[in-house]
């Protein structure tokens, strides 16, 4: 059986209820960074009992956010994933590494595209709405150690 995995990014203090609804549906969470505050990763970890995988982003300046790894590579599903805010700021080769997917947050802008045999996937912001840039996540799908990765818009 697959696993579902929520991919959030810049929530910048603001968690709406859709995004909350999702988490309840996922296997886990994994919030690219830019949290803002910490109630939201105290409601993220009771909705998603608590399986969410956090970043720092550029605006976690405050504890305990502050205290978020930079980067985090976790295992889900036989699947090597590789979680950072801002993808200039990449740091290894993810395909010398063993990593199969990298996750990033940072710009807003939702993004997916497939880089030697790597995906890269930017969620987008569920937080507010900057711009005019969608309110978005993802979901990734894990399943045999084969990945599909599905964009979400949503409608506030």
């Amino acid at each position: 059986m697959g696993q579902k995995v929520l991919v959030i990014s810049d929530t910048h203090g603001l968690l709406r209820p859709g995004v909350l609804e999702l988490a309840g549906q996922a296997d886990a969470v994994l919030h690219a960074g830019d949290v803002g505050k910490p109630e939201i990763l105290k409601a993220l970890r009771e909705t998603a009992m608590g399986k969410v995988y956090t970043v720092r982003g550029n605006v976690d300046r405050v504890d305990p956010l502050k205290a978020l790894p930079e980067t985090l590579l976790l295992e889900l599903g036989g699947v090597w994933l590789y979680l950072l805010h801002d993808l200039t700021e990449l740091d290894l080769v993810p395909a010398v590494a063993g990593v199969q997917v990298v996750i990033s947050g940072h710009t807003h802008q939702p993004k997916l595209e497939e880089r030697g045999g790597v995906l890269y996937l930017n969620p987008g912001s569920v937080g507010p709405r900057r711009f005019r840039l969608p309110v978005a996540c993802a979901w990734l799908h894990i399943s045999n150690g084969g990945i599909t990765a599905e964009p979400v818009t949503l409608e506030v």
